[in-house]
């Protein structure tokens, strides 16, 4: 991400081609291991107010199947024209004990007090995933569950106001497990915050350190950004190392995010810190070595080690420009195995993601990754920043992040992802996201929409098949705004133009979005 005051959208991936995409995929496995009945929604046609197999509770005429299926004729709907509270259910007995999985493709216009699916009465706690706002494609969701009773309800609810829908459809139940093992956000700017004044309480207004009450809600995975010789001191290795001990105190794991520059790396620049501006394409490659290694062993040095590394940051356009662009791939490839092979001299074991922005954008990703397989580029995880309101819907959304693990064999995880919580800004400083029609359709700027966003970011990655989707990282957490700590290092006066999508409010307290890091 990369901070000024612009508000350029980025191009939506193309529908059709977005569809022609999804439609590859493999088909999901009918009523494996299940014992599911009318899954599809195929028995009655359009019109059933029951569906065959499948119960009804309360407002039962807001429940019924009609045509527009996903892959067969008709789906399940939840729909009326007035207030409505429904429930679609079916009880499931004789199961053998174990965990189990439903997958479920799912549609909803929004706007619902509640709308989700449900796994009940199976031993243990009730598991819910909420239905995503998706209006036009279909988004596969996941609820697993540990059977402990050899029984089990699947439940299909909707809280809704007048007008409301939903679509269901392709519902599977069979063995298996689901979730996300990294709850993270990025919070590079924090000790410059703290150095301005910045003050961070618990959502009741106990003064704290921020890191000990995001790890209190569930944050697991901390990203530390890391410039070279940046103006304002901050963000540099020194105090990389000194975030890291505080880290690694919290129990947390590292994720350090190397920029390759003095300043903000992203599609729109990735200029060469000032130290190594004249050097040729051979002195880079030992210039990003170095650096790497100098780093990453300062910090194992220290029992600290790096946990995940990213080689470059948002790099769709290359790195170490022009030497690194993806003008010239074979130069880049270099680069980039050059800042892998010093990872690994570290240790071995951590792994290296390349991360691009985008995350909507199926035909930028597939060319870029597929262009760095056929250069012998080395990595290990691919992380991908998704910011709705720029890089299309959640649909195009889960379809470049479904293809890319399935594509490349990779794990993969959001990098970046924020939502705002409101509109308006506590600093004089414009934000980036500050007018209604900028917001995803769906996902209101308050808290409860910025809640509504990162439980649904991280459904989708929980539902990348085989298990493939590591989790995700808020960006920029706890960049609060605190005069002196703005967008550019080289100009104290800047302002912040992001504090209405931190995770601590405009009176410091905790917000209520921070919940997501409990998600599954």
């Amino acid at each position: 991400m990369k901070f000024h005051p612009r508000r350029t959208l980025m191009a939506l991936l193309p529908p059709l081609a977005a569809g022609l995409a999804l439609a590859t995929l493999p088909a999901q496995s009918a009523q494996a291991a299940s014992t599911l009945t009318n899954g599809g929604f195929e028995a009655d046609g359009a019109g059933a107010a029951a569906p065959s197999g499948w119960s009804e509770y309360g407002s039962t005429a807001a429940s019924f199947a009609e045509s527009g299926g996903r892959s067969g004729g008709y789906r399940l709907s939840h729909w009326a024209s007035t207030a409505y509270k429904v429930e679609t259910y079916q009880y499931l007995s004789g199961l053998t004990n174990g965990n189990y999985r439903l997958t479920a493709w799912v549609r909803s216009g929004g706007g619902q007090k509640s709308a989700y699916i449900a796994l009940k009465n199976c031993g243990g706690a009730e598991q819910r995933t909420d239905i995503p706002v998706s209006s036009s494609g279909w988004i596969r969701i996941v609820v697993p569950v540990n059977v402990t009773t050899n029984q089990c309800t699947i439940s299909v609810n909707s809280d809704a106001n007048a007008g409301n829908w939903i679509n269901v459809d392709d519902l599977t139940f069979a063995s298996g497990t689901s979730g996300t093992t990294i709850k993270g956000a990025d919070v590079s700017s924090l000790p410059k915050s703290e150095a301005k004044g910045g003050v961070y309480k618990t959502a009741s207004g106990t003064t704290g350190d921020a890191l000990a009450i995001l790890k209190s809600s569930g944050m697991n995975y901390a990203r530390l950004k890391v410039w070279v010789n940046p103006a304002d001191g901050y963000n540099n290795k020194a105090r990389v190392l000194a975030m890291a001990k505080r880290v690694k105190a919290q129990g947390m794991k590292l994720l350090v995010d190397f920029h390759y520059s003095d300043t903000w790396a992203d599609p729109g620049a990735q200029s060469k810190p000032a130290a190594w501006a004249g050097h040729t394409y051979t002195q880079l490659k030992a210039d990003v070595y170095n650096h790497t290694y100098d780093v990453l062993n300062a910090l194992k040095a220290q029992g600290t080690t790096a946990d995940m590394v990213q080689v470059g940051n948002e790099i769709n356009g290359g790195m170490l420009w022009n030497e690194g662009s993806t003008s010239n791939w074979a130069q880049l490839a270099g680069l980039l195995n050059s800042g892998y092979d010093a990872v690994k001299a570290v240790n071995t074991s951590t792994p290296v993601a390349l991360h691009l922005a985008k995350g909507g954008d199926l035909t930028g990703t597939r060319w870029w990754f597929d262009s760095a397989v056929a250069n012998g580029v080395k990595f290990d995880a691919i992380g991908l920043s998704y910011y709705g309101y720029w890089h299309g819907t959640l649909y195009d959304f889960q379809t470049t992040l479904d293809d890319a693990a399935a594509r490349y064999g990779k794990p993969v995880f959001v990098a970046e992802t924020a939502y705002p919580f409101r509109l308006d800004s506590e600093d004089a400083h414009e934000n980036i996201i500050d007018l209604a029609e900028e917001l995803v359709p769906g996902y209101a700027a308050s808290t409860a929409g910025q809640t509504q966003w990162m439980k649904d970011i991280a459904s989708i990655v929980e539902a990348v098949p085989n298990g493939r989707g590591l989790g995700v990282f808020y960006w920029e957490a706890t960049w609060t705004a605190r005069t002196g700590n703005g967008w550019d290092p080289t100009d104290p006066a800047s302002g912040n133009g992001w504090e209405n999508q931190a995770l601590f409010g405009y009176d410091d307290r905790a917000l209520p979005a921070t919940a997501w890091f409990s998600h599954r």
